[in-house]
């Protein structure tokens, strides 16, 4: 699988509208809490998923994909690399449109694994960065 060009990426941020952030902390310097509060300021509705947060900013923490109660568009990941596959098969199951591994996280299985999907992948990317590049 190759990287998407910058018309599929594009076309994912157009029409993407719910973003589940995997390992979205509570802390305001932390770069996950950081995306996420720009990606709403550009009009994306939210949903932080980190088992060890109730809420982040009065706005409910899931403990995992599967308890999200909304469709989601893009699953974006901020946790170690080892954790990548396992995610990713949970964002297949929700049926997310999307998987996008930030900058500096993939994992070679993941590949396999949404090969056999019908997912996107776009890993070792940041999502802000490409939002602010494309869109």
């Amino acid at each position: 699988m190759s990287a998407p060009s910058d018309e599929t990426i594009r076309q994912i941020l157009t029409s993407a509208k719910t973003i589940a952030i995997v390992g979205h902390s509570a802390k305001p310097k932390r770069i996950s809490y950081q995306i996420a509060q720009v990606l709403k300021q550009n009009g994306y509705q939210i949903y932080p998923v980190n088992p060890g947060q109730r809420e982040i900013d009065g706005q409910p923490c899931y403990a995992s994909l599967s308890d999200i109660p909304v469709a989601i568009d893009i699953v974006n990941v901020f946790r170690r690399p080892e954790y990548i596959p396992d995610i990713l098969r949970a964002a297949i199951n929700i049926q997310a449109t999307t998987f996008w591994a930030q900058l500096g996280i993939s994992h070679p299985e993941a590949e396999h694994i949404a090969a056999t999907a019908d997912i996107n992948l776009i890993m070792d990317r940041c999502i802000k960065i490409e939002y602010q590049r494309l869109m």
